[in-house]
């Protein structure tokens, strides 16, 4: 890959008409072009409540019930895949504060493991996870937006992907033009998904005043007892919780990190882990177990039953849900293609900063249009199913990096220092997280593998061999330089950050 070097002479003369820029302020403050420290802590708390809340709590909390068999093991399971949450993000506290560079999981393999390991995880986050889930949130949105146009019938599926083209489209839009826009969307939307789930559990206090517990009268009946049953039903929480790492990868943005990283982490987890508990209490006071497994959005059964004539509010708090979680995606992602071309691991263009606007203008383009080549594709929820399992190793082995680090680098600057116990429960516990789809799912995880081994070509090709064709280089000079000038972007500078 070209270095950044080569592109900062000839567009520099762009920065100068920023100056008149009320957008360039922040700028003005210290002259320099890169990313801000315009994330608060209320900001942070937002992100990461913002993407863990979707839309499956509203649709269909069934994944963990359907394996776990009892309402009464369902919701201890809910409350034990908050706790290890926590510990997890306990550890990705230390990690956060010690390794202040953007990109969180990317980062620290980086760090400890070399190039060839982070490029992988770069590989199949970028190209694969983080478009398809992006490109299905939004397709949930337009669904439940159009659902109360459509209350009997099927929603017309070109409608349908249209809308949540038109989803990414607006929010590539605002992310493109301000960090604060993007993080006031943030806000508004994750208000928005934590009152629509107060207002179940509010009702279903309501409820259980009403006396309406025939659902909790026998709460062990049809429990599991099947040990691999169990775990899979564990597995379909801690998905539920999956995000709460995402404040990680952007955490060069983020004010005072060694402060600010650790408090909205632990206030996040403990906020979704009440909710998320008290919501499946909420249900259960109206939909019945057996209801509940059929695979009906219960969100929307529930507020049929009990909310009249108004009935059609659920579905709009369900797509102000999923609008707020495609901003979540699309905020964090963009800032891992950012921290992927500035390591030489991406195309160079998309660690550029726009100087205006001082936003990763070329990565978040690149990330929302994947995500809507990803929109007329009918095989996105494979891809995802052929590839969850690396969630869990790539998390599994950032918190090994903690581990590794206490031993090769014992004097290492550590804000946060946690008790080992943790990091090696968390580690075990993983190990087991990784093993089940293998044993489970041979077949899927095979195909997975292949698709994280395809990136192994594309890195000896694209990074390893340095002695590419001058005329290729020719190439993406131009290239870069083109569309340099078309966005107005050049390479950030350097600048001192905030601790």
């Amino acid at each position: 890959m070209a270095s950044n070097e080569r592109y900062d002479s000839v567009p520099l003369e762009m920065k100068d008409r920023s100056q008149n820029s009320s957008e360039s302020s922040d700028q003005e403050k210290d002259g320099t072009v890169n990313l801000k420290q315009k994330i608060t802590l209320l900001n942070g708390v937002t992100v990461i409540v913002g993407s863990i809340i979707g839309s499956g709590i509203f649709v269909s909390p069934k994944g963990v019930l359907q394996d776990a068999g009892s309402v009464g093991l369902s919701l201890i399971i809910w409350v034990l895949c908050g706790l290890f949450s926590m510990v997890g993000a306990y550890c990705y506290s230390e990690l956060g504060t010690s390794i202040r560079r953007s990109g969180a999981d990317y980062a620290y393999m980086y760090e400890a493991f070399g190039p060839v390991v982070a490029f992988l995880r770069l590989w199949i986050e970028c190209m694969i996870v983080r478009p398809c889930s992006q490109a299905i949130v939004a397709l949930t949105f337009a669904y439940y937006v159009i659902e109360p146009l459509f209350p009997d019938c099927e929603q017309p599926l070109i409608a349908v992907r249209l809308l949540a083209a038109v989803c990414i489209l607006i929010l590539m839009f605002v992310n493109c033009m301000s960090v604060r826009w993007a993080t006031r969307v943030q806000d508004v939307f994750t208000y928005a998904k934590v009152l629509a789930l107060v207002l179940i559990i509010v009702t279903g206090f309501v409820q259980l005043g009403r006396g309406e517990v025939e659902n909790f009268q026998n709460p062990w009946e049809h429990t599991q007892t099947d040990i691999t049953k169990i775990a899979l039903s564990f597995y379909s929480g801690l998905f539920a919780y999956n995000g709460w790492n995402y404040l990680n990868f952007v955490i060069e943005e983020l004010k005072e990190p060694k402060k600010n990283l650790p408090k909205a982490i632990w206030i996040s987890i403990i906020l979704v882990t009440v909710v998320y508990v008290l919501s499946n209490v909420a249900y259960f006071t109206t939909v019945s177990r057996e209801e509940t497994l059929s695979g009906a959005a219960v969100a929307v059964m529930f507020s049929k039953r009990l909310y009249g004539v108004m009935w059609w509010v659920m579905p709009v708090f369900v797509s102000l849900s999923t609008f707020g979680g495609v901003n979540g995606i699309l905020f964090t992602t963009a800032r891992l293609f950012y921290v992927g071309g500035r390591e030489g691991h991406m195309p160079q263009i998309l660690s550029m900063v726009q100087i205006q606007r001082l936003t990763p203008m070329p990565a978040v383009l690149f990330m929302g249009l994947t995500s809507l080549l990803y929109l007329v594709s009918a095989d996105m929820f494979a891809l995802i199913k052929y590839v969850s399992f690396v969630n869990w190793m790539s998390i599994g082995l950032s918190v090994v990096v903690l581990l590794y680090f206490r031993k090769t680098r014992p004097n290492m600057d550590r804000p946060i220092k946690v008790h080992l116990f943790w990091p090696i429960l968390y580690v075990t516990i993983t190990f087991f997280l990784v093993l089940l789809p293998i044993i489970a799912s041979p077949v899927e995880t095979g195909f997975g593998m292949l698709i994280i081994a395809s990136g192994v070509p594309v890195y000896i090709i694209f990074v390893y061999w340095e002695s590419k064709p001058k005329s290729f280089y020719e190439f993406l000079d131009k290239a870069t330089l083109a569309l340099q000038k078309f966005f107005m972007v050049i390479p950030e500078e350097s600048a001192s950050k905030e601790e």
